[in-house]
Formats: structure tokens, sequence, C-alpha cells
């Protein structure tokens, strides 16, 4: 039954991305998720001296309303644990890692569950290799991740890598040649833009977007904390 529901949620899921790819102007690629409704778009970028960065762009629509609410799956996940014992309890395992954290995805389709295993529902997919997303909280092999626009779920520790990325907030923003705000202009990154996070000194960071490189502001895009050094 439940290869039934994929098959028929894939299916449908396809059938809607073809239908409005067909109304999407300038040539963007909308892919939409099964039960989530995330999209991604990608849209070619024209350089000039100041090119407008417009590669990797995300997009998102209202997810669909959850069938079974995470918080009664993951209390009944933990009354199992109290009444299996300190045995099991005691196999549980983490990584030791600084939480919270930022990862990016490692996948093009990463399905983001209700809990911490394969037996919870997927809510939504994420559509977007190389996203930035936050570890928030970890469950042996599973990690619940947090994207920029604050929403949450599991998925499993292999589509997530450690490779930063960053995601860039608010409007155009300006690429810097250097750290400074009256430095030249080298490129013109769009909102939702993805890239790789280089590196980081005071406020600066130096991104790759597109193929170009340069600096941001920490605060004109999502993917680092306020106080963090990237070497």
């Amino acid at each position: 039954a439940r290869g039934v529901v994929r098959g028929v949620a894939r299916g449908v899921a396809r059938g809607v991305a073809r239908g409005v790819t067909r109304g999407v102007t300038r040539g963007a690629l909308g892919i939409f998720a099964p039960g989530g409704a995330t999209v991604a778009a990608t849209r070619p970028g024209a350089y000039s001296a100041a090119p407008a960065l417009s590669i990797d762009v995300i997009d998102a629509m209202p997810r669909a309303r959850r069938v079974l609410s995470p918080r009664l799956l993951l209390a009944a996940a933990a009354a199992l644990l109290v009444l299996a014992g300190p045995a099991v309890a005691a196999e549980l395992k983490t990584s030791g890692l600084k939480l919270p954290r930022f990862v990016s995805l490692r996948s093009g389709e990463v399905n983001v569950r209700a809990g911490p295993g394969m037996r919870y529902p997927v809510n939504w997919v994420f559509v977007h290799r190389g996203m930035p997303v936050e570890v928030v909280a970890e469950f042996e092999a599973w990690r619940k991740i947090r994207d920029w626009q604050g929403t949450e779920g599991w998925v499993h520790q292999s589509m997530l890598s450690g490779k930063r990325a960053i995601l860039v907030t608010g409007r155009q923003q300006p690429v810097r040649r250097q750290p400074a705000p009256n430095a030249a202009v080298v490129a013109e990154a769009e909102e939702r833009a993805v890239g790789k996070l280089l590196r980081c000194t005071g406020p600066w960071c130096r991104v790759e977007i597109g193929g170009v490189r340069g600096w941001l502001a920490r605060s004109q895009f999502w993917g680092v904390y306020a106080d963090e050094v990237i070497d």
C-alpha cells in the first residue's frame, strides 16, 4: 500500500510540475515535492561588469497541512524508550558535534520526515542540493534540521554534508571584490541564490555564487552565525 501511495504521489507531483513550468517565464524550472510543495528554481544569469547571479535560486510555496503531529509521534517514541529501559537508551548515540550547527544538503532529493526513523511519514522533500540547513537535534543516525524559513523535520545523516553553504536573503545583494562596504561590486546575487561559504572574518564572508567569488556581509545571507569564525 505504501508503494502505491508513493507512486501516486510522485505521479501527481510530476504532473503538477509539468503544468506549472509551462507557465513560468524566463526559463525558470520548477520542481514540486510530494506532500510538501517545496519548489526549487534555476534561472540562467547574464554576466556583465556586475552580473546578476540568478543561478541556483530557491523559491517556496505554502506546504500542505500535516496529517500526523510530529510532537505526538516523538512523544510516543519517548514513551517506548522509557518502557524499554536503560539497555535501549544506552545504545542511543549522537555525533558529539556542536548543536546547533550549519550543514548542507548532500542530495537533490531529501525526504524530511515527521520523526527520526523510516517509519515516520515524509512531510515534504527538499529538492535543492547544496542548500544550507541547520542541525538542531540528533537521534542515533537521524538529524533534526531547520531551513531558512524555520521549517523543521528529520533526515538521515547520510543526506547531509559538512560543506558550508549560504542562501542570499532580503533582496538582490551586491557581491564585493573586497570585504568593505565601498569596495567594487563584482556581481549581484538574487534573493534566495545558493552558494558556497569559503571563509568569514569579522562582519564579512567570502563566498562563491555561480562560479563568481567575492564578499558578502553576514547580514546579507543565511547560513552562518554572527560570531562564527571560518578559515
